[in-house]
């Protein structure tokens, strides 16, 4: 999503849940903030702050956008590859579970 410019926290979490509604899955607003915040230790990302509207003098309402880091988009693509095998491996265990106790 940050590849997309789509850094707003808020909005990531909007467009997560959009996407695995079909699924059943809500994403919780904790485990966003929290991925991010690990992305953020990491040093894949780095925040910034700014206003959310766009009249200082009577919109105050801060929001926090992500970015990339100067090397961030490597360490992201080496971490999504991670998280794949990983994910690979998890599907290869469900299927074997179906396989062995319903089939």
């Amino acid at each position: 999503m940050i590849e997309q410019n789509r850094g707003y926290g808020y909005q990531m979490l909007e467009e997560l849940k959009e996407a695995f509604a079909p699924y059943g899955y809500k994403p919780p607003q904790s485990e966003i903030y929290r991925a991010l915040h690990e992305l953020v230790a990491d040093g894949i990302l780095y925040r910034t702050k700014k206003l959310k509207g766009t009249d200082p003098s009577t919109d105050f309402q801060e929001i926090v956008l992500y970015h990339f880091t100067d090397g961030g988009k490597e360490k992201a693509r080496l971490y999504k590859k991670q998280v794949k095998q990983d994910l690979d491996r998890s599907i290869s265990i469900l299927h074997k579970a179906l396989k062995d106790n319903y089939t």
